[in-house]
């Protein structure tokens, strides 16, 4: 049991953490900062948190556990102002959807407290933001990806794994340069197709006509483009180079299956139809044998 989780960030995934840890029995005190007086006021009154912080060093100071959820751009910030007042036994993790960025702001700012940092990503979330949005399942059944530092500790990176397992996530490690590339595909570029769909359709005049006939598979698609403006900024911007090479293969794609369009070669687009339903329903078959 941690006696003491330093909480930075008590927005969703923040939040949705400090009730996991407390379901499950793993740490006595939560403290809690966020530049918001009225979301620690909330995070307090829902239970999330048992004291305020004023700061992020202030969370931080006598915590064995500090969790950063805060936009990736603010990982660099918040590594700094917590290095003079953790411990060399302190386990300090990140919640943030790019690697990167994110071992880099360590690097400059967390010196010889650098073995206690485990960036970490998991895999879930919500449309919606903010700790009144906190689920203390959020985390129950997801993937967590670790990518460690050569310098991390062993000690640090084994409570991580262990820590993360005990609140029933599924944990893996990759490098930071792995973690971006992937995800660029399977995350950050659907976000960025959405975004785009919404704005393509509200820049048009009949946009709101269209979408009062949209249906069941226009809403699936367009579901993450609800995400948060603030966070998708940050890590569209973070992972830009990943990104915009994974944003150029779709649109070869995509130009692909405008041509067989054009020119009308319905055998061909029938066979690329068949290809990616085939990709899609392997995709699915093997992830629901994963998830056993």
């Amino acid at each position: 049991m941690y006696q003491q989780l330093g909480l930075i960030g008590c927005g969703l995934m923040g939040s949705s953490f400090a009730l996991a840890l407390k379901r499950a029995g793993l740490v006595k005190r939560v403290v809690g900062f966020s530049p918001s007086s009225s979301t620690t006021e909330l995070a307090l009154k829902m239970g999330v948190i048992d004291a305020i912080a004023g700061s992020a060093a202030e969370a931080a100071t006598g915590a064995d556990l500090v969790l950063l959820a805060v936009p990736v751009a603010a990982t660099e910030a918040s590594l700094r102002a917590i290095q003079p007042v953790i411990a060399t036994t302190t386990l300090v993790m990140d919640v943030g959807s790019t690697k990167r960025d994110v071992v880099q702001a360590a690097l400059q700012t967390l010196g010889n407290r650098l073995p206690c940092f485990v960036p970490a990503h998991p895999i879930c979330g919500r449309e919606v933001s903010g700790v009144q949005n906190a689920l203390v399942d959020l985390y129950l059944g997801k993937k967590v990806i670790l990518t460690p530092l050569p310098e991390t500790a062993a000690v640090q990176l084994q409570q991580a794994n262990q820590l993360w397992s005990a609140l029933g996530c599924k944990v893996s490690e990759m490098s930071p340069q792995t973690h971006d590339a992937a995800y660029a595909a399977v995350s950050h570029l659907p976000h960025l197709l959405a975004f785009a769909m919404m704005n393509s359709l509200g820049a048009q005049a009949e946009g709101d006509q269209y979408l009062a006939l949209a249906g069941p598979g226009f809403r699936d698609f367009s579901r993450i483009a609800a995400a948060d403006p603030v966070m998708w900024r940050d890590i569209l911007l973070a992972n830009r180079d990943e990104l915009l090479a994974q944003s150029q293969r779709f649109q070869a794609s995509l130009q692909a299956l405008e041509k067989l369009i054009e020119t009308g070669d319905a055998t061909a687009l029938q066979d690329s139809i068949r290809q990616a339903s085939q990709a899609r329903t392997d995709w699915q078959h093997t992830a629901a044998a994963a998830a056993k």
